[in-house]
Order: structure tokens, then sequence, then C-alpha cells
């Protein structure tokens, strides 16, 4: 219980020589550009992750799919672009995520862009708020060859949920989670991991033992706690947490507050993977919700084309120069850290 053991078996068994050796060769050039200060890139991502659809039947008050306030294109990714990448990086991806924003299960496509992933030997996760998991759903979904589940499930109560899931049902959560469990017994699967990710704000943080007894109670297996981006953080919000260890933000002397993390000249996340949009743009990270930073266009150019290119190039520069003057990495507590 609350093991991510077999999930790791599982992982591994997807390496391959070449995977490997990838990686391998990102890691060493990722410090070897530390070392130097210069960047230099070794190879092709180990990891990547892909939106299925900036669309959201929910209003999460953080999440600009639940707020609408996107000013890039809303839309659908489409079998063919997906199919493209796919193919281009199968022989050296390791690890691919099916979500930036939006809620994934509303792309009818979604499971069949699994399936394809799954099939040319590459390890798939998703994450969804689980208001789709319907006996049919739920089994197509393990029968894709999924091999990660993480489902939000941001409070133990209706009352409590509904705080920050505005417009969720969390009856709906538990069924959906109860189908997945229920029907990997059926058939026998090991996968998808199921994990509870419980996004630790004011409202819910005490509730943070329920969530595991909670997960306990239905089989999941494993829950992971998630601490919360705040936009417009400095002045403080109602949905930080009291409790600081949940917080990825700090109280200062003079009433405002910071971010806990350090600001190095340097990020992980530019050597070992990428966000692809709906529409094909390839951006840095998920931290560029509304993709200020294209780095490039797969409609138009080959991945490889646009991860050794002059852009990235520029971009993995000015991280060396001024990580703190990106806009994007003022709420970030992830990219310094390798395997984050």
């Amino acid at each position: 219980m609350f093991t991510g053991l077999q999930d790791a078996i599982n992982l591994a068994k997807k390496l391959t020589a070449r995977k490997s050796w990838n990686a391998a060769r990102v890691l060493s050039s990722y410090y070897s550009s530390r070392l130097t200060g210069r960047p230099t890139i070794g190879s092709l991502p180990i990891s990547i992750a892909i939106e299925p659809t900036t669309s959201c039947n929910l209003r999460c008050p953080e999440c600009p799919s639940g707020l609408r306030s996107f000013t890039r294109p809303t839309g659908m990714l489409k079998d063919d672009l997906f199919r493209k990448v796919i193919d281009e990086l199968a022989p050296t991806l390791s690890y691919l995520i099916f979500y930036f924003q939006g809620e994934p299960y509303l792309n009818p496509r979604f499971l069949d862009m699994v399936q394809h992933a799954a099939g040319r030997g590459i390890y798939t996760a998703t994450s969804t708020n689980a208001h789709y998991l319907d006996e049919k759903t739920a089994r197509a979904t393990i029968e894709s060859g999924l091999d990660r589940l993480i489902i939000s499930v941001d409070g133990t109560s209706q009352e409590t949920y509904r705080q920050y899931r505005v417009g969720g049902n969390l009856d709906k959560v538990i069924e959906g989670t109860g189908n997945i469990i229920r029907l990997k017994k059926e058939l026998k699967s090991k996968t998808p991991h199921v994990i509870f990710q419980f996004l630790v704000v004011q409202p819910n943080e005490h509730q943070v033992p329920e969530v595991y007894a909670l997960a306990k109670k239905l089989g999941v297996d494993q829950v992971v706690l998630k601490t919360a981006q705040i936009y417009d953080f400095a002045n403080g919000s109602d949905l930080m947490p009291v409790q600081e260890k949940y917080s990825r933000y700090k109280k200062n002397t003079d009433g405002s507050y910071s971010i806990k993390n350090n600001f190095d000249n340097h990020c992980w996340k530019m050597w070992h993977s990428c966000v692809i949009t709906w529409d094909g743009k390839v951006v840095p990270c998920c931290f560029d919700k509304d993709a200020h930073h294209v780095l490039g266009d797969l409609t138009k150019e080959s991945f490889r084309q646009i991860w050794f290119g002059d852009r990235y190039h520029a971009f993995r520069r000015s991280l060396f120069k001024s990580r703190k003057e990106i806009e994007i990495c003022k709420n970030c507590t992830e990219g310094t850290k390798v395997w984050a």
C-alpha cells in the first residue's frame, strides 16, 4: 500500500539500451553545461508532456483552463500531429504525460493516442479530475495500456472539495476511482498505477490525514501531496495553507510573501523535458501555461530541429545568465532538481 515499487518496475521494463544511453547523454550534457557555463545539449529529451486539450469541465480558481483566461487558442490535439511527434521520438523517449492544461478525457481521441504511444513502448501517464471514468471509459483506460493515472482529489468531503474544484462532484471522483480499481482486478491488469494527488490549500489542509485513509479504503496505490501555485502570491491568498510545510511560499518580515526556492541560474527541465501544446507549439515547461515562450512549431518543423535549434539554445543560455528575470521561472519550485 502507498508504494511506487511496481510502478518503478513497470517503467524500468520499458527502458531499452538506446533510451538509457539517451538519458545518460542528457544528464552528462546538463552537468557539463553547468560546469562550463555554456549550454550544450547532448541528446533528445527523456520525457515530454503533450496537451490533449485546453478544455475543462471545472472552474478551479488558480487554473487558466478553469478561469477560461487563456490568451492562446483553445482546442483539441489532433491524431496526425500527435503521431508525427511520437513516431519521431519513440526510440529515445522514456516518459510521456498526456497533460498540460485542460481535462484530457474531453478529447474523444485521447485513449487512442495513449494506446498508440503504449504500443511504441513509451511509459504513459495522465492527470484527470476523474469526472468521466464511467464503466466503459474506465475499462478503455485500462485496455489502452496507460501506465499511470493521477487523480486530483482536493478534499475528502464535498463541502471542502468544491471550494477549489469549483463545479466538481467528489462522489463522481470516488465512483470513477472505484471503477478503475475494480476493473484492474477483473482484467488482471497491473496498470495503471493509481495516484491520488492532493493539492494542499487552506480550505483542505486539515484533511491531509483523511485523504490517506480514503485512498487506503478505495485501494489507491499512492498518495501525493502537491503545493498550490498562486499567481499573485506577494500579498498572500486565502488559498495559502496555514502550515508553511504545505506551501511553496514563505511569509517575510514585512508581511509579504516570497517563493521558498532559490533562483539558481540553471534548469534541469530545459535538458530533459518540454511541453507541447494541443496545436503543436513547443514551450519550455509546464509553468508557461499561456505559451509566452514558443520555441518552435511542430506543424512547420520536426521536433529535432526545434530541440537543437537557435531559439531553444538562446533560451537555455538566458537561464544561465539570469533565471530570476524570466517571468515563468518566478513561481517555479522544481526546475533545478534533477529527476523532479
